[in-house]
C-alpha cells in the first residue's frame, strides 16, 4: 500500500516536471475576476514578432489586443501563457490554439503571453512555468484554468460551454 502511494506521488511530480508547470498556489482561482493589465500588442512593438513572442509561427490575431482592452470587450477570452522558445509543449499548445482561433475568431479573443515579453501577466496570474490556459467569460470571470498541454477537443468543449453559458446569461438579462 505504501509503495503504491509513493509511486503515485512520484508520478504526479514527474507530470509537473514534464509539463514545466508547478503546483498552483496563486490567489487567482476559477470564479474570480481576471486582473486587468496592459500587455504588449503587435502595434506596441511596431509589428516585430520577435519583440512579443518566441513562437516561430505566430498568428497576428493573438497579439492585436492588450488584456485590459480585451476584458472591456465583454467577450470570452482564451489566455495562453506559453514560452515556446524553451518549451516544446508550449509550441504544440500554440499550434492547437491557432486551429481553435480559426473556428472561434468572431466570438472569442485569443491572447498569447510569452514569459519573456509579458512577465507582468505571468506575475498577475500567479503563473509559474508554462503552458497555462485560462478561459475568461465576458463578465471578466475566470471560468477555467489548466496547467500543461490540452487537446483540441478538450478546449473546444470548454470554449463552447462558456459561450453557451454567456449566451444564456445575455438572454436572461434581455428577458428580465
Amino acid at each position: 500500500m505504501h509503495a503504491l502511494r509513493f509511486a503515485m506521488i512520484g508520478l504526479v511530480g514527474v507530470m509537473f516536471v514534464l509539463t514545466g508547470c508547478s503546483i498552483d498556489d496563486s490567489a487567482l482561482k476559477v470564479g474570480m475576476q481576471a486582473p486587468s493589465l496592459k500587455t504588449k500588442t503587435l502595434a506596441d512593438v511596431n509589428g516585430d514578432f520577435s519583440r512579443i513572442t518566441t513562437y516561430r509561427y505566430p498568428d497576428k490575431r493573438m497579439y492585436q489586443v492588450s488584456l485590459d482592452d480585451a476584458l472591456q470587450e465583454e467577450k470570452t477570452i482564451v489566455l495562453e501563457f506559453a514560452t515556446p522558445g524553451h518549451c516544446t509543449v508550449c509550441d504544440k499548445q500554440l499550434q492547437m490554439l491557432k486551429a481553435l482561433l480559426a473556428k472561434y475568431e468572431n466570438d472569442v479573443i485569443f491572447l498569447h503571453m510569452d514569459q519573456y515579453e509579458n512577465p507582468q501577466a505571468f506575475k498577475a496570474f500567479g503563473v509559474i512555468g508554462d503552458p497555462w490556459t485560462y478561459v475568461i467569460d465576458g463578465s471578466k470571470t475566470v471560468r477555467y484554468k489548466q496547467a500543461g498541454r490540452m487537446l483540441y477537443g478538450e478546449l473546444d468543449m470548454i470554449i463552447s460551454s462558456v459561450l453557451k453559458q454567456q449566451a444564456q446569461t445575455v438572454s436572461s438579462a434581455e428577458a428580465g
